[in-house]
């Protein structure tokens, strides 16, 4: 399992590395956007993320021991892979169209698709299923302040 759970969080990095390189994202003009005055937990964030990917990866991990290397595995894990890339594909849509409505889109968009993955591996594995909740619990959270934050922030005419 541990073997396994290396190599998927290996694969993991190497993907959001490679997207952070092919298509960076605007940080500076992104933390130049209005925020909610509700919004006292931003400095979590970062946390919150990194155990949505630890519950992800472990997921994987457990449904690929559950069932390895079969067809129905293989193309799952492509799925956990669109999943991760429509996750990380938030920050650089949001700041390289400078347009935080499409961002609010590109997490509403993940969510749906996490939704879908979670629902065919709960059918092979409940525990990395239930694995797959905190994205699906944070993930509306993220999409609603997003929401928020494009009212505060309108798009440059």
């Amino acid at each position: 399992m541990i073997v396994t759970w290396l190599a998927i969080a290996i694969l993991s990095f190497v993907e959001g590395f490679a997207l952070n390189k092919l298509f960076p994202a605007d940080y500076k003009w992104f933390m130049q956007l209005r925020r909610p005055r509700w919004l006292t937990f931003e400095g979590a964030i970062p946390f919150i993320w990194i155990a949505i990917f630890i519950c992800g990866i472990t997921s994987a991990a457990i449904l690929w021991e559950t069932q390895p290397a079969t067809v129905n595995t293989w193309l799952l894990m492509a799925g956990y892979a669109i999943v991760e890339i429509a996750i990380l594909s938030y920050t650089p849509i949001l700041t390289r169209l400078r347009n935080v409505r499409a961002g609010a889109i590109a997490g509403a968009i993940g969510f749906i698709l996490g939704a879908i993955l979670t629902i065919q591996v709960w059918q092979i594995s409940a525990p990395a299923g239930w694995l797959l909740m905190p994205y699906l619990l944070w993930s509306p959270i993220g999409t609603y302040v997003t929401w928020v934050m494009a009212r505060l922030n309108p798009p440059a005419p």
